[in-house]
């Protein structure tokens, strides 16, 4: 039976840019290191965070291996590996190299809407075909279907290599729900900062955090004082970041943490198209958010 490895503060990791539109992989490094230092539990490569849609399939595989280089056992790394062509990621599965690769994030498929029967279809092919385990990822905001309970729950029983959901669904009844009835070896993980303590007093093992990225050591222990049932003091702690969730996705993801990595010395705060750097007023927000908290690198 696979275990789950993901638990706790997972980062959702950006890709850096150059002024040029090339990828900064000298900045990407550093910022993965940044993260090992500061004890994140995981990181998460080529998700939604990592702009992967606007990334060429060279560009992604070089990702891939030199972060998988540098992290070097030290922390559990996710792939992003999902798409709205089942067959395409399971060629995908069945033919890459998945050497330092602890597991997969799948995303729902985007765009076809498919039934709840298609998504099963979807996950069942993509749970047999991969070779590491397997987490599933529910944002019904960016693709257009939600996954509900029952759909997760199905899957969660039937394959032993599905080992978690990262659940970014908004809707905590439906969070609650797969927590409450989910199998022994199955978790949820929050898919947003902004809930990521309400739902690890509700039993989720942890998050895959777009805020992390800049405040690793800060995020890392809300996390873990949350987990350990230290409610009064993770929650002082989120309650410091709240309008920080906020600025973070007003102009977009990873519009948002670029800038705050960019104003932290850690990137360029370049995106490409069709993604644009966010609002000099969000921008200017987020500076003096960040220096009310005496946030230095």
């Amino acid at each position: 039976m696979a275990q789950n490895k993901f638990k706790g503060l997972g980062i959702a990791l950006v890709t850096p840019f150059n002024a040029d539109g090339s990828v900064d992989y000298d900045s990407l490094l550093r910022l993965v290191e940044y993260q090992i230092q500061n004890r994140v539990d995981f990181l998460c490569v080529l998700g939604t965070t990592a702009e992967t849609p606007c990334l060429t399939a060279e560009e992604k595989q070089k990702i891939k291996e030199v972060v998988v280089e540098r992290v070097a056992g030290r922390v559990p790394i996710m792939l992003g590996c999902g798409g709205n062509c089942t067959a395409q990621i399971v060629e995908q599965l069945r033919t890459s190299d998945f050497e330092g690769i602890d597991g997969i994030l799948s995303v729902c498929p985007m765009y076809n809407k498919p039934s709840q029967e298609g998504l099963y279809q979807h996950f069942k092919a993509v749970a047999e075909a991969s070779p590491v385990p397997v987490v599933l990822y529910n944002v019904p905001g960016r693709t257009g279907v939600n996954m509900t309970a029952e759909t997760t729950l199905r899957l969660a029983r039937e394959f032993d290599n599905i080992v978690a959901i990262k659940e970014a669904s908004g809707n905590i009844t439906q969070m609650d729900d797969i927590i409450k009835n989910k199998p022994k070896n199955f978790d949820v993980l929050s898919g947003d900062d902004g809930i990521a303590f309400p739902l690890i007093t509700l039993g989720a093992v942890g998050v895959i955090s777009v805020i992390g990225n800049a405040l690793p050591a800060e995020f890392s222990r809300m996390i873990r004082l949350s987990l350990r049932g230290e409610y009064q003091q993770a929650l002082r702690i989120h309650h410091k970041f709240t309008e920080l969730f906020k600025l973070l996705f007003v102009d977009g993801n990873p519009a948002g943490v670029k800038a705050m990595l960019s104003e932290m010395g850690l990137v360029q705060n370049n995106l490409r198209l069709p993604l644009v750097p966010t609002r000099l007023t969000t921008m200017q927000q987020i500076s003096e958010i960040l220096k009310a908290l005496h946030i230095k690198i």
